[in-house]
């Protein structure tokens, strides 16, 4: 069973309805016990870094989630999910991640050639770097869907997947037991529903 962690951000319905697709069975919830209970966890998040840090708090999760890391059980952060996991991130301020994974979180703009737009919405094409058990049935090219204005950086040795948008964007992280997708697979179509199966399967 996964658990989809509910602590007041988050595409949680979208995420459920697409595990529900797969005839994957999923809860959405904010307990300890049901999480711990898991087989594996996913950390969804939309909106701004330091809100969804202080839900997370607020909720009691914030050294759950960490802990849910040194299980060992399968976790994986999706678009601002996936920016928890990170050390810090400098988003209007600078504010401490969950440090599970080495390097932060820094403003698209300034990185990126004025033209392009930020938010950066919209599909884009994955280059593996490493191989990773979450694109065991994905390949090289698929087009996910990404929304975001932040992404990470100085994680290079965690990156397993990049897209382009004017710089190299980090699309996916893995270390260890621990996964993050800066695009959203619930909203990415096939190549998206193959990672979440891939995910179940840890």
């Amino acid at each position: 069973m996964t658990a989809i962690i509910d602590y007041g951000v988050g595409n949680l319905f979208s995420l459920s309805r697409s595990l529900e697709y797969l005839g994957l069975d999923s809860v959405i919830t904010s307990d300890k016990k049901v999480i711990r209970g898991a087989d594996r966890v996913i950390l969804p998040g939309v909106g701004a870094f330091e809100d969804a840090a202080k839900k997370l708090r607020e909720y009691g999760l914030f050294d759950e989630v960490k802990d849910i890391a040194k299980s060992g059980r399968p976790l994986l952060g999706i678009c601002l999910g996936m920016q928890l996991l990170f050390d810090k991130s400098y988003e209007f301020g600078e504010h401490e991640g969950l440090g599970l994974i080495p390097g932060e979180v820094c403003p698209l703009r300034g990185d990126i050639p004025d033209d392009l737009k930020v938010p950066h919405i919209g599909w884009n094409s994955l280059r593996f770097l490493k191989d990773s058990p979450l694109f065991k049935y994905s390949k090289e090219g698929d087009y996910v869907y990404y929304v975001h204005s932040f992404y990470a950086k100085n994680c290079l040795e965690s990156t397993v997947a990049v897209s382009e948008y004017g710089v190299q964007v980090t699309g996916a992280v893995q270390k260890d037991n621990v996964y993050g997708t800066q695009f959203h697979p619930e909203k990415s179509g096939e190549a998206g529903l193959r990672m979440l199966r891939a995910f179940s399967e840890l």
